[in-house]
């Protein structure tokens, strides 16, 4: 099987609800769709979702990565040589972590098509569905409560709460949330807004509702103080923004700065190089959750399929979709009560562009 024709389709999407985090207010994404065709007659897709914060690339560099190295790059080549094509890309583009995705999740969409299984399946196949958190931005305590009744009647069971701004409303939002639904799965993520001890506080002061994951809650090169926290409070302390790299997974296991690790493919580059860093985070017995950013569906849906192919993953975040407006690959996956099932189709599940 060869590659004989790469396209891609630029997509500026607005946010139905814009939210806000620590650090900025978000109410709109661009992400990209390759479309790899092959003289097999099989076509992969691959998405980006550059963010100049996650992932160090702006939309305008990825469309010029794709149109200068990308497109000729990969024309004529076999797609089951991933490994290599990937590596070759990184090689040249070290920092364009969602554009890399986007070509890595084009080949395995290929390779599973070709394979005649779901992409999950021939990636490992552990299970079968998985629970995903929905997340509520930086609002007031009431209108954090309101959008939380709002997510329990749509049937999720698991809320992840953003904060990181103000430690005293984010512990009244935590207690709040869980007097009112005390059945409900809680997750809190300070996106680096905390110090260590206003870290430690908030551990105290929610100590007793059982949150689940506690996710970044100090700055991205403080990995000391993140420590710091992870020693000190018996909420198991996940690394996100501080984890880009197998270098940096390394490093956060060998000197046990955190308990859990949160893959995001945009973040990492992809599935093959989130496989390696789960397997650092395995042998360190850390648990790992997948992640995502503002990505369209078909972006979840590789997200998804990583996610199901791994015993150690065993926390799904995939909820970057369900605000995204007119989303054209829509239908890749099937959500149903707040947890996530793939679809029985080759690949990454059904696309047409």
């Amino acid at each position: 099987m060869k590659i004989t024709k790469i396209s891609y389709e630029r997509l500026d999407l607005q946010l139905t609800v814009p939210y806000t985090i620590a650090y900025e207010t978000i109410s709109k994404t661009t992400n990209f769709i390759l479309k790899v065709e092959t003289d097999a007659s099989m076509v992969g897709y691959g998405c980006s979702a550059p963010d100049l914060t996650v992932t160090l690339e702006t939309p305008d560099q990825v469309e010029a990565m794709i149109k200068d190295l990308i497109v000729p790059f990969l024309k004529g080549k076999d797609p089951f040589q991933y490994a290599f094509l990937l590596q070759e890309i990184k090689r040249l583009l070290p920092t364009a972590s969602s554009t890399l995705a986007m070509v890595d999740m084009a080949l395995h969409d290929l390779i599973s098509k070709k394979a005649g299984v779901p992409l999950y399946k021939y990636l490992g196949g552990y299970r079968n569905s998985i629970p995903t958190s929905i997340t509520i931005g930086i609002l007031s305590v009431e209108e954090t409560l309101r959008q939380a009744k709002d997510m329990v009647r749509q049937g999720f069971g698991i809320l992840k709460i953003k904060g990181g701004s103000n430690v005293e409303e984010d512990i009244t939002k935590m207690l709040r949330i869980h007097a009112t639904f005390p059945q409900l799965k809680l997750r809190f993520d300070g996106n680096q807004g905390y110090s260590v001890a206003q870290a430690l506080a908030f551990f105290e002061a929610t100590s007793a509702i059982g949150i689940e994951i506690f996710e970044q809650p100090t700055k991205v090169g403080k990995e000391k103080k993140l420590g710091k926290v992870t020693q000190n409070t018996k909420i198991p302390v996940m690394a996100d923004e501080s984890l880009k790299t197998l270098k940096d997974m390394f490093r956060l296991a060998r000197n046990e700065r955190v308990n859990m690790i949160n893959i995001k493919l945009m973040k990492v580059g992809g599935i093959l190089e989130g496989m390696h860093i789960n397997s650092v985070a395995k042998a360190a017995n850390l648990e790992a959750m997948v992640g995502c950013i503002d990505e369209c569906a078909l972006g979840i849906s590789a997200g998804l399929h990583f996610s199901l192919s791994r015993p150690n993953i065993k926390y799904a975040d995939l909820d970057g979709h369900l605000e995204i407006a007119n989303d054209p690959t829509a239908g890749m996956f099937h959500l149903k009560k707040g947890i996530l099932y793939p679809i029985d189709t080759p690949g990454l599940g059904k696309l047409d562009l």
